[in-house]
């Protein structure tokens, strides 16, 4: 069992306490039809962009399976004279967050289910860098008890990329024989980089980015009960920005993403000779922040950045070179995180990464 993150709460919007899903509707009935066919995978690779609905799908599932698993469906099929079957079959995965069972969800009192994802260290108040062995390992320790309630076992990994060699070899285990009523739900911002086995073993339910509709409905719905009051310049270029992730959206609303945003695209238009002052004072500002939003913020903006970049059309010479700085960037902020290494160094190295790569 797992409660939610400690920086998730008192987040109404967190995956595991949000009750809405906008935009993925084909996602979640594809899910519908496989659970009322009676021949329920027992595992999903949930894959898409950050920020899409991935991890708020996976807990859906999660309550949808523990609030009504025992009214059959799933991946036992009806009993012998019908009586497993359901009154009604179910055409939606909505459950009300009152329900009793949905409660203990949210509190990390539910025996039949556990969420995996990056731990918190205690000293930096930052998730650390992957997903240990040892938190895979509670997998196994729940697939060796008897369902405490009669019903389904769920297991989120939110996300498999997290997890280092070691646990990925491991959860691949997992894999191969579950036990009967248990669904392993795979949570994947780059499923490319999975191990293949890991792909043959799931049903992978592919997430595209939302449209432009579902963003502004998400943006308009959340952002008043997220305390921000956004004008209508600010509103428009989160809408710009957004690319289909209302994850990407709030990012850059909270914690002063927009004025990242700001600073970092005046530096880049330095480029291909930077302005070494900007330059520090933004490493500066970054640095300051004890927290560390700023930083993972700035991260997030500079992996949009060069991705948008590489798929801009970049000749065939140019690319491999760009390529190499985004797997850079990628690998510093990552250390970052888990080695508590110096961040304005981090955020000056990277961007100067950039310039040699302007320069060509």
């Amino acid at each position: 069992m797992s409660p939610a993150a400690p920086d998730d709460e008192g987040d109404p919007f967190a995956p595991i306490r949000n009750s809405e899903l906008i935009g993925q509707d084909k996602a979640e009935q594809t899910f519908l039809d496989a659970f009322n066919s009676g021949r329920l995978p027992h595992a999903w690779l949930l894959s898409g962009p950050k920020g899409v609905g991935k991890a708020t799908l996976a807990h859906r599932i999660t309550r949808f399976l523990l609030v009504h698993g025992n009214a059959g469906g799933g991946d036992e099929g009806p009993g012998l004279f019908g009586d497993d079957l359901p009154a009604t079959v179910p055409d939606s995965l909505t459950t009300d967050l009152d329900d009793l069972v949905c409660k203990r969800l949210i509190a990390g009192g539910h025996t039949d289910f556990l969420c995996i994802e990056r731990a918190v260290n205690e000293d930096t108040g930052a998730r650390k860098r992957d997903i240990s062995i040892d938190q895979v390992r509670a997998i196994g320790n729940l697939f060796s008890l008897t369902p405490g309630e009669g019903g389904w076992r769920v297991v989120v990994i939110d996300s498999v990329d997290d997890l280092n060699d070691n646990g990925a070899n491991a959860v691949l285990k997992m894999l191969e024989e579950p036990p009967s009523r248990t669904v392993i739900l795979l949570v994947s911002h780059n499923p490319g980089r999975l191990l293949p086995t890991i792909h043959s073993r799931c049903r992978h339910l592919s997430l595209p980015p939302l449209d432009g509709p579902s963003v502004e409905a998400l943006l308009a719905a959340q952002a008043p009960e997220r305390g921000l009051d956004l004008g209508p310049e600010e509103h428009a270029l989160l809408m710009q920005l957004a690319g289909g992730s209302i994850g990407r959206a709030f990012t850059l609303a909270d914690d002063g993403g927009l004025d990242l945003y700001r600073d970092m695209t005046a530096i880049l238009e330095t480029l291909p000779n930077l302005d070494i002052g900007m330059l520090h004072k933004l490493g500066d500002l970054v640095a300051r922040d004890r927290g560390g939003d700023r930083f993972r913020t700035l991260a997030e903006l500079i992996d949009w950045s060069l991705v948008d970049r590489i798929r801009g059309g970049l000749s065939s010479s140019a690319l491999e070179g760009w390529f190499r700085v985004w797997e850079k960037a990628n690998r510093l902020f990552r250390e970052a995180e888990g080695l508590s290494l110096d961040r304005k160094q981090v955020v000056l190295e990277v961007f100067l990464s950039i310039e040699e790569a302007a320069r060509g």
